[in-house]
């Protein structure tokens, strides 16, 4: 099945129809099936299993999102709730409320409690599932940063490994690569695709954020992110995690194909054995 998104000459057509459609299609076929961007469809459960970290993703932003009304509504008012992780939030909020706005928090710090329960519940399904159903996941969780979720989501949305002859590819098929518009002596500097899927994209930005943050382990990762990092300019750190979460997927693949044992300081190890 081909790409829609890319078959211009169809969708674009001024004289557009069924029979027209199937005889481009064919002719495109017979010159190069490449040209259609052939499409790889998930399995039935795989969609599932995807549906349960959906599902666990679409309660927590709805958490983000009363806790951010709540901060709000009691900074309007002159008071302020310390920082504190969601989990507890609706523990220690309530301690900073001032009793003429407790009757319109109240409802939503019951159902924050209620939220984070059900995600909990989510936590433990998801980890069972891996455990279960998809122990590769193992493998993918020896990097320090990544977790139950980020790995589950990677295995079930590239699904077959096999479908990736290198793991460079990986990272153009999620839209971390840089676009390209190169014409004579230009070549303009572009942003990354964000072709893919956006969903698993956040969660490898969001290991990066800790593999390059306070408590990151030392690692060939987060030293190249820091050496990026490092040279300065207003979008410096952007770069750094971008690269990075480019190097995480293939690195992802990689173990997932090769079940190796991930060494963090490969490089440095191999530096002093050359030594």
């Amino acid at each position: 099945m081909g790409n829609p998104r890319k078959l211009r000459v169809i969708w674009c057509s001024k004289n557009k129809s069924d029979i027209r459609d199937a005889e481009m299609l064919a002719r495109i076929g017979r010159f190069d099936p490449q040209l259609m961007y052939p499409i790889h469809h998930r399995g039935e459960q795989a969609h599932n299993d995807l549906e349960l970290i959906k599902g666990r993703d679409i309660l927590i932003r709805v958490r983000t999102q009363m806790v951010n009304h709540i901060r709000g509504a009691v900074k309007s008012m002159g008071e302020r709730i310390p920082k504190c992780s969601l989990e507890c939030f609706h523990k220690k909020a309530p301690k900073n409320i001032s009793q003429s706005l407790k009757p319109a928090i109240e409802p939503l710090l019951e159902t924050i409690e209620r939220l984070t329960g059900q995600i909990k519940e989510y936590d433990k399904r998801i980890a069972k599932l891996s455990k279960k159903r998809y122990p590769e996941t193992a493998r993918l969780m020896q990097i320090k940063g990544v977790g139950p979720v980020t790995s589950l989501a990677f295995i079930l949305t590239l699904e077959e490994p096999e479908r990736f002859k290198k793991s460079r590819t990986v990272g153009a098929y999620l839209g971390l690569t840089p676009r390209r518009d190169q014409s004579g002596e230009t070549d303009k500097q572009l942003r990354i695709t964000k072709a893919g899927d956006t969903y698993l994209r956040q969660l490898l930005v969001n290991c990066v954020h800790h593999i390059m943050g306070p408590f990151g382990e030392e690692s060939d990762l987060r030293e190249f992110g820091m050496r990026i990092a490092s040279r300065g300019g207003k979008n410096a750190r952007r770069r750094a995690v971008v690269a990075v979460a480019r190097k995480l997927a293939v690195l992802l693949h990689h173990l997932w194909v090769n079940g190796d044992e991930y060494i963090p300081l490969r490089k440095t190890a191999t530096k002093k054995l050359a030594a």
